[in-house]
């Protein structure tokens, strides 16, 4: 606007000039005319009108250039005005120019301050951030030192927890027996005999003393014809009745089962009439009803795992094999029946292997049961009177456990044996004796079971130091290192609640009574330092 104005004002400056100039000429011109006209006035006194005239045209035309002249002059003023003002708000810009430069002077001073205050917090936050750092590290150092500390104390605690243990377990005794009665099906309740006279203790009482107590009546006649009555009371470690499920069974016995994660031989076998619930109890069904063989299983397995977190590290395999007629058979070998010879050898620190068996590696619970039911899709069984299925064999599975600890150096294995035994009957009930091949079954369990209650009376005799026979028979070899003290041995007698089979009830009652009361020495822990 101020460069319009100045061009404005030149161009009117310039037409000012230019009328000035052409005014001057005029002036000059009209100088010549007058003097002209004065030379001439004599001459041309007759053409004074047209002078006169010419004149008064001239002064028109004067008036016309004054008129112009005062119209410049005015234009021109106006220009000035608005340069002046131009000039006013040129002036006012260069103020608010000069006051801006000023304030961004004041800013740059202002930014610099604050770079300036910048890298100082920045060198405040790095020495911050360093010790932070190093009371972290600090920090760190300790939980670590305490989380040290508390993982030896769990050690320690975990060892003492393995020695208080094993002293309760000696304090109960070594070889222990559980009488469990089964519970009558649905068939059973309606039969002409109807269900056994069985009474049980007080539950309050065997809690406090450790011992469960169990009642039996039995009736017969005399040589006479008269009725006579007989009650019959044995004290067991623990009594389960009818309605106990296999978890409240498998809770008294998971302890025990433990131990071999500690470094000790444990044996849980399982022994009764045929039908009196020894494979229900060891195997069981699914889910709740599983027996103690999954349930220990899946125990140990869990157990293994949380003792990884205090250095524990466990290798596990399994081995599953049957006596049947006195012959061992491997049931996870190939073929339906293992015709290859199995030969049981216990060495001078009376470990007992046998020979050309199958042992299969096991990382968890699910290979486990795939390995049982393998097992007992080949397991000998047959029908007899006593059972529509009955076991014609004796099955043992063995569960080899060896832990390591780097952090304590400490090493030790264990086996866990797992037996159900066959059933025990008299020939005349299982009907056996219609069957050539039956009978023959029959004869062999029965030997087979005589021969571990030598054994047992043997030890109960106080002979672990002379002759005990355990090579009667094949099963006795193969419990040997169960029942001679080097093992934490448990029983279950498993018993019928019908009448009709309460002559065999008492047998395996006076059998349990036998086992219970047989003095064993303390087991033996497998365990050492590791080498290196």
């Amino acid at each position: 606007m101020l460069a319009d104005a100045q061009n404005h004002e030149r161009d009117t400056r310039k037409k000012l000039s230019e009328v000035s100039e052409e005014l001057a000429s005029l002036r000059i011109a009209h100088a010549r005319e007058t003097a002209e006209l004065q030379r001439q006035l004599q001459q041309k006194e007759r053409s004074n009108r047209s002078l006169e005239e010419e004149m008064q045209q001239g002064r028109d035309e004067l008036s016309q250039e004054r008129e112009t002249i005062r119209k410049l002059r005015q234009t021109q003023a106006e220009e000035e005005a608005k340069h002046m003002t131009l000039s006013a708000q040129l002036s006012a810009s260069q103020a608010r120019n000069s006051a801006l430069q000023d304030e961004v002077e004041r800013g740059a001073l202002a930014v610099s301050a604050m770079k300036a205050e910048l890298e100082v917090a920045r060198l405040k936050a790095l020495q911050v951030e360093d010790d932070a750092a190093q009371r972290i590290s600090e920090a760190q150092a300790e939980c670590d030192a305490k989380v040290a500390a508390v993982e030896d104390e769990l050690r320690n605690a975990e060892t003492i927890r393995r020695k208080l243990h094993n002293q309760v377990q000696e304090l109960k005794g070594n070889i222990r027996v559980f009488a469990r009665v089964r519970p009558a099906l649905a068939h059973e309740e309606n039969s002409p005999e109807g269900l056994a006279q069985i009474a049980y203790g007080d539950e309050r009482q065997a809690q406090e003393t450790g011992q469960s107590h169990l009642t039996v009546t039995t009736r017969s006649e005399s040589a006479t014809g008269k009725e006579r009555e007989q009650v019959l009371t044995f004290q067991f470690d623990q009594v389960f009745q009818p309605k106990d499920g296999q978890k409240e069974v498998f809770e008294e016995i998971m302890m025990l089962a433990q131990s071999v994660l500690d470094g000790y031989n444990v044996c849980i076998f399982a022994y009764g009439q045929t039908g009196s619930g020894k494979s229900w109890t060891m195997e069981g069904g699914e889910g709740e009803n599983a027996g103690m063989i999954p349930r220990a299983i899946d125990m140990i397995f869990a157990v293994s795992n949380q003792l990884k977190d205090r250095g524990w590290n466990y290798q596990m395999e399994g081995t599953f094999l049957e006596v049947y007629n006195e012959v061992i058979n491997d049931l996870l070998g190939s073929g339906q029946f293992d015709s290859r010879k199995h030969e049981i050898k216990i060495d001078k620190d009376n470990v007992m292997t046998v020979t050309d068996v199958v042992s299969l590696p096991l990382s968890n619970p699910r290979q486990v049961s795939v390995l049982l039911e393998r097992a007992r899709s080949r397991r000998a069984v047959a029908a007899t009177l006593m059972n529509e299925r009955s076991s014609r064999s004796h099955s043992v599975f063995s569960l080899k456990v060896k832990g390591s600890n780097p952090l304590s150096g400490e090493e030790c294995s264990g086996i866990l044996n797992l037996v159900d035994l066959a059933g025990s009957e008299r020939l005349a009930s299982s009907g056996a004796g219609a069957n050539k091949d039956r009978l023959k079954e029959t004869i062999n369990i029965n030997k087979s079971l005589s021969a571990l209650a030598d054994v047992i009376s043997a030890l109960g005799q106080g002979q672990q130091g002379g002759h005990v026979p355990y090579r009667n028979s094949t099963l006795t070899r193969l419990l040997q290192t169960s029942l001679s003290g080097s093992s934490k041995t448990l029983m279950f007698c498993n018993l019928s609640p019908l009448n009709a089979h309460l002559g065999e009830t008492v047998c395996s009652l006076r059998f349990a009574t036998k086992v219970n009361t047989t003095p064993a020495g303390n087991a033996k822990r497998s365990h050492g330092r590791a080498s290196g």
